[in-house]
């Protein structure tokens, strides 16, 4: 005999676990993990949707007080299944429960209001309604003879209009439809979250030579028996989002649907214009912004298949479309792309995997792809197209790197550099536009000195040292400890300390260099409202501003032709901040920052202000060399083990006992060790994570290291079972994630 365990309903707490059910004998050799079914639930009995989470040949309970499951849902279920596969999949790889994964892949319903509208309509004879408002101006019914008059010339009449210019009260409008001179029509409106009227067609754009070669080698993949995921990679400005276009048309005219990922909201803007300029209302946009009930309202539109394209962040990966054809995900180097809650999933591989269970293609698009996936295009696993020309040949612009210990040693404080400055007045005495970029992201607090540039760093570790109170500097790595110092150790200036700058400060320092010109700032103070993002950035895109300030949401992925200089102002943030990554984000950041400038008729410009012009990844970006940057991180990434040289997985553990989380931690690690015991697998801590505390919970982390994802993910498994089994463990809350 077969059973199955079966979640009834993701959307209530109650229910978040499984039943155990007895499988029919007929359905025995149907069955499988992932399908719906009707089972009967509850004293009642009432038949309820479920979905199989695991099936087993030993009962949980007496067989003779278990019910049978009623039947197997029809082919209409099969997107539905293939998701619940997925959230299968992700609670294996990831580690989660299967509830989490499966609230993650399934959309929950929430019932929201219908947008409703209401309309006024004749339901009367045209001759018959002249002779009633003849009767209705002698008799001095002046409200209803306007509204009567009014249907006479438009025959239907929204009702809001009719209250707000004719004046037709509720009372009025009543009184005429009870003597069956008029109707009232109610229609429901769909949620789309896209302004449809502020999207400018645009037909097809030409495409260069080199994109249409590109085009041309990805289909030539798709072509081959097992295709590969293809990576795009093209310097900024090449017209990536050109060939997705065109592909994208290629599995449409198959009858297929495609998803389009982008990093963030921000990207929304720009990234949507184009897609609903080019193919119309067949898209559709989720976003953060986004109630739970307009998002599901969305994923209804896409199973019933009223679009065939969605577009959105990392959750629109889960859009249950029936015949997906095609996942791109744009910018695929982006952080936003890994998930920050169980399951702690990453897109990219998320993606590949729900490709391979709908028979659907992947493409990955950067500038500057993450080592991960450039290391497997170099390996073979994933093909490789270039396009390392932009759009109209125009030329990639000239960067200068300004070294702000040399701006110290002038007697220059300000944020500007003189160099910045100057190119700066130029700009607004011609009328072009500048952005200025602060790449705030990964600030925590690290130490500099302003007289040389020298970071406090690990020892051990070689990322930077985080400072907390009490003037202590901590490696959240692996755990050491040390002092602030009063004198930098390496020249002994007393100008040591946190880096502190924000762009409300650089606006003010605008405003008081330049009082004449248009300044917007960009960033999470300006961005809180809902819509604020497209505000700010049509405003800018209509010139009606010289300057826009902001953190990283403004250089990523936007286009600007009026723009000719970007200013990066301080390059040494995101260097510095305690992640082994660090030198790829700046890398990256840098890039895209400087991108932005030049992508119309006339040159671009670029200054990057930094206390460390000769480290590699500032002068890498500056030649827009990513070949050069991958050699160099790529030799610091196996010299110490770090992803993709080998695979990291870290054990995130909470508690609101300081003490108790201490011991949980230490016994996690021992019992790691203990089952496996082999030196290839190091593990490193228990130690303070990045946030040490956060609302008066501690947290702590343990890092695991491995050649083999599998051989963590076993080890996850085990982790997994000896916390369940040990009652120590209740009031402690693991994660783990997995680079």
């Amino acid at each position: 005999m077969i059973y199955a365990d079966i979640i009834i309903d993701i959307s209530h707490e109650k229910l978040d676990r499984s039943f155990q059910y007895i499988v029919p004998e007929a359905l025995e050799k149907e069955i499988q993990m992932g399908m719906v079914v009707s089972i009967p639930f509850g004293k009642s009995n009432n038949i309820r949707k479920g979905y199989v989470v695991g099936l087993s040949g030993e009962a949980k309970f007496e067989p003779e007080k278990m019910k049978e499951i009623c039947e197997l849902c029809s082919n209409e279920e099969t997107t539905e299944s293939r998701l619940i596969a997925l959230a299968s999949w992700m609670k294996e790889n990831y580690g989660s429960t299967m509830i989490q994964a499966l609230k993650t892949v399934l959309p929950i319903q929430e019932t929201v209001r219908a947008k409703e509208k209401r309309v006024i309509c004749l339901n009367i004879s045209e001759e018959r309604a002249k002779e009633i408002l003849e009767e209705l101006e002698n008799s001095r019914c002046k409200a209803r003879a306007r509204l009567v008059r009014a249907l006479l010339d438009e025959k239907r009449i929204d009702h809001a209009l009719a209250v707000k210019k004719l004046n037709a009260t509720t009372s009025v409008v009543r009184k005429l439809a009870e003597e069956g001179i008029i109707r009232l029509e109610t229609n429901e409106i769909p949620r789309i979250p896209i302004d449809r009227e502020t999207v400018e067609k645009t037909g097809e754009f030409p495409l260069t030579n080199q994109q249409e070669q590109a085009v041309e080698e990805i289909l030539e993949e798709w072509e081959k028996p097992l295709p590969r995921p293809v990576l795009i990679e093209g310097v900024t400005g090449s017209g990536k989002t050109q060939v997705y276009m065109k592909l994208i048309e290629y599995v449409m005219k198959q009858g297929k649907q495609a998803i389009v990922l982008i990093p963030e909201i921000a990207l929304t803007y720009q990234t949507v214009q184009r897609f609903c300029g080019r193919f119309g209302d067949k898209v559709s946009v989720i976003n953060s912004r986004l109630s739970q009930g307009e998002r599901y309202e969305q994923f209804k539109r896409a199973r019933r298949g009223e679009i065939q394209i969605m577009v959105g962040p990392r959750s629109a990966l889960f859009t249950p479309f029936n015949r997906l054809g095609l996942i791109i995900i744009d910018e695929e180097h982006e952080a936003s792309y890994k998930s920050e809650n169980s399951p702690r999933y990453h897109a990219r591989e998320t993606a590949i995997y729900r490709a391979s269970l709908e028979n659907a293609k992947v493409v990955l698009g950067s500038a500057t792809p993450s080592l991960e996936a450039f290391s497997r295009a170099q390996s073979g696993e994933y093909a490789l197209v270039r396009l390392n020309r932009r759009y109209g040949n125009r030329p990639l612009p000239q960067v200068s790197i300004v070294d702000l210990r040399e701006e110290l040693k002038a007697g220059n404080r300000s944020v500007l550099s003189r160099k910045l400055k100057d190119a700066l007045k130029d700009r607004l005495n011609k009328g072009e536009q500048a952005m200025l970029f602060l790449n705030r992201r990964g600030f925590a607090g690290f130490v500099s000195c302003r007289s040389c540039g020298h970071v406090m760093k690990c020892p051990h570790c070689d990322v930077s040292l985080s400072e907390h109170s009490h003037g202590r500097l901590i490696c959240h790595y692996c755990g050491y400890e040390e002092f602030k110092p009063q004198k930098c150790p390496v020249c002994g200036s007393p100008y040591i300390g946190g880096f502190k700058a924000g762009t409300q400060q650089i606006e003010q320092v605008l405003k008081r260099e330049f009082p004449k010109a248009g300044i917007l700032r960009m960033d999470y103070d300006t961005t809180r409202n809902k819509g604020s993002y497209e505000k700010i950035l049509a405003s800018f895109a209509a010139h009606e501003a010289d300057i826009l300030i902001g953190t990283q949401m403004i250089v990523k992925g936007h286009d600007f032709p009026a723009v000719t200089l970007v200013g990066v102002i301080a390059a040494d943030i995101s260097l510095n901040a305690e992640d082994y990554r660090c030198g790829e984000r700046t890398f990256q950041l840098l890039c895209q920052a400087v991108g932005r400038s030049g992508r119309g008729e006339g040159p671009g410009e670029a200054v990057i202000q930094t206390y460390h012009p000769e480290h590699y990844s500032i002068q890498a970006a500056a030649a827009q060399d990513y070949r050069a940057f991958y050699e160099e991180e790529m030799s610091y990434r196996m010299l110490l083990d770090y992803p993709p040289a080998a695979h990291m997985m870290a054990v995130l553990g909470s508690c609101a006992d300081e003490e108790l989380l201490g011991q949980a931690m230490h016994y996690l690690e021992l019992y790691i060790r203990r089952v496996y015991p082999e030196k290839d697998l190091h593990v490193i801590g228990p130690a303070c994570a990045a946030v040490g505390k956060i609302k008066d919970i501690y947290r702590q982390v343990i890092y695991l290291k491995h050649e083999e994802y599998r051989t963590l993910v076993v080890i996850k498994n085990k982790l997994e079972k000896y916390i369940d089994i040990n009652s120590g463990f209740r009031k402690i809350y693991i994660q783990f994630d997995f680079s």
